[in-house]
């Protein structure tokens, strides 16, 4: 995108520079000639400064964070404000926000590509391959709201700024940013993809009906994080599993996504041991008993870890990193304390 591009669409915003605040930065409030809020990413406080008017100081839209110096005009803050990477997404939402045309799409470099079939395999792996890293995005910063900070080993998890929505058949397309996450079988190959769209603003799921939807060859297959050995944890949701993995860093984990997938995980070879991140709800006492079965008949130790409350991630936001490490630290094998809890000791 050309600089040139840039300087009008900042100036264009700055002539609303107060609409501009109300919309993206909503957690703060006009005092005089200035929008106060706690950050670019509309924290509330009253740190940043953004001028509303054109002065000798400088022209409207034009801000300031007092607390860590940073500083920037309003096409930043809604980079900042919608977990945004790319300029060209950024320059799309100031475009959508102005209500002025966006550019054709270049469609020539799209022409030697078959689409794929809806929902299918090969659709979720060129989805994937659209987004992008999750450090630095709306996701890791709705994750944080979860409670959830330590995301090593969680490569499969991606961003993408404009998801596609659908309600149903008959309703008009939405775009949403969303959590991404890679599903793959045994071998580490791609089968499916799932999505968490979310509410920028609210660092939150969207107000969707049905803010999740997977897409993709799920059965059997999880979404993966660090790689497997003869010791592993699985359970439903990328959210339970992530809580798990704040307080057992180094253990690999599966999420299945449901109960009913998690009932049905294939094992791989080199497991021993398998500990099942258990929901509290009557599906997650179906998949345990199922699971537990099939684990016996493969030759594989299966223990259950149960939550307190209804999942691992309402545990970890409730209760807090320190009660849910105790309570996980009693329900797993003493040589599994030492092995993978050491660093979150």
């Amino acid at each position: 995108m050309a600089r040139q591009d840039a300087s009008d669409l900042a100036h264009r915003l700055g002539r609303q520079a107060e609409a501009v605040c109300r919309h993206y930065l909503s957690s703060g409030r006009r005092e005089g000639r200035y929008w106060l809020v706690g950050d670019a990413r509309n924290t509330p406080g009253r740190s940043m400064y953004v001028r509303l008017t054109d002065s000798p100081k400088g022209p409207a839209g034009k801000w300031t964070d007092a607390a860590t110096g940073e500083h920037g005009d309003l096409l930043d803050v809604i980079r900042e404000s919608c977990g945004l990477v790319d300029f060209k997404d950024v320059a799309d939402q100031a475009r959508t926000f102005l209500s002025l045309p966006h550019p054709e799409p270049d469609v020539h470099a799209f022409r030697h590509q078959a689409p794929a079939p809806h929902g299918s395999p090969e659709a979720a792996r060129r989805l994937i391959r659209m987004s992008q890293p999750i450090i630095g995005t709306i996701v890791q910063a709705y994750l944080r709201e979860r409670a959830i900070t330590d995301l090593r080993g969680a490569e499969s998890l991606h961003f993408h700024p404009r998801c596609y929505y659908r309600p149903d058949e008959h309703s008009p397309t939405e775009t949403w940013p969303a959590m991404i996450a890679a599903v793959t079988d045994l071998d580490g190959r791609i089968t499916g993809a799932h999505r968490t769209w979310l509410d920028p603003r609210r660092r939150d799921k969207a107000p969707l009906d049905t803010p999740r939807r997977a897409m993709g060859d799920l059965l059997g297959n999880a979404v993966r994080f660090g790689i497997g050995g003869e010791v592993m944890a699985a359970g439903e949701g990328i959210e339970t599993v992530l809580s798990a993995r704040q307080v057992l860093p180094d253990m690999p984990m599966m999420a299945a996504l449901s109960a009913a997938h998690l009932a049905a995980i294939l094992f791989p070879d080199t497991l021993r041991r398998l500990y099942i991140l258990r929901d509290d709800d009557p599906a997650g006492d179906g998949a345990r008993d199922t699971l537990v079965e099939r684990a016996n008949t493969a030759g594989i130790e299966a223990i259950v870890i149960s939550p307190q409350l209804g999942d691992f991630n309402e545990d970890l936001r409730t209760l807090g990193v320190d009660a849910l490490r105790s309570q996980t630290r009693m329900q797993i094998g003493p040589q599994d304390v030492a092995r993978f809890m050491a660093l979150a000791a």
